[in-house]
């Protein structure tokens, strides 16, 4: 089941069903299945709280990730934060959707045991990042 929550913002503009469908599909192909995720879309103040009080990191971000996954069931919290999605997608020339969707789905793949610490780990998830927003444009 997947559960989208707003945190002190508007809800934003994206296709529900579709956007279920697509992370669903991503999951399944990696022969895992989604028990339980949320999706908490929250402003630049609400993920920085929740980056000093949970990680003790001082600094915004556009995701945090926190796994609860189990064996081939996949369990989370994708803490997203709008406002840096909008900077982001302006600093990197995208559109905001295509911004929102790659954030959601990096957060989707570390949940699918994905990293990006090291520059190989980072080219893989970029690489799977870009496979699956593929994969969206096909979704109905």
């Amino acid at each position: 089941m997947i559960n989208i929550i707003t945190e002190g913002v508007e809800f934003p503009d994206i296709e529900e069903d579709r956007l279920n469908k697509w992370i669903n599909s991503v999951v399944e192909q990696k022969d895992k299945c989604i028990k339980d995720l949320s999706l908490v879309f929250c402003s630049d103040e609400y993920i920085l709280d929740v980056n000093q009080n949970y990680l003790q990191h001082d600094y915004y971000t556009d995701i945090i990730t926190f796994d609860y996954c189990s064996g081939c069931k996949i369990s989370g919290d994708l803490i997203i934060s709008l406002d840096t999605v909008l900077s982001n997608s302006q600093k990197f020339n995208t559109s905001y959707n295509t911004e929102l969707h790659r954030v959601i789905i990096h957060g989707v793949l570390h949940l699918l045991g994905y990293k990006d610490k090291t520059p190989e780990e980072a080219k893989e998830m970029r690489q799977n990042e870009d496979l699956a927003l593929k994969q969206f444009e096909t979704i109905a």
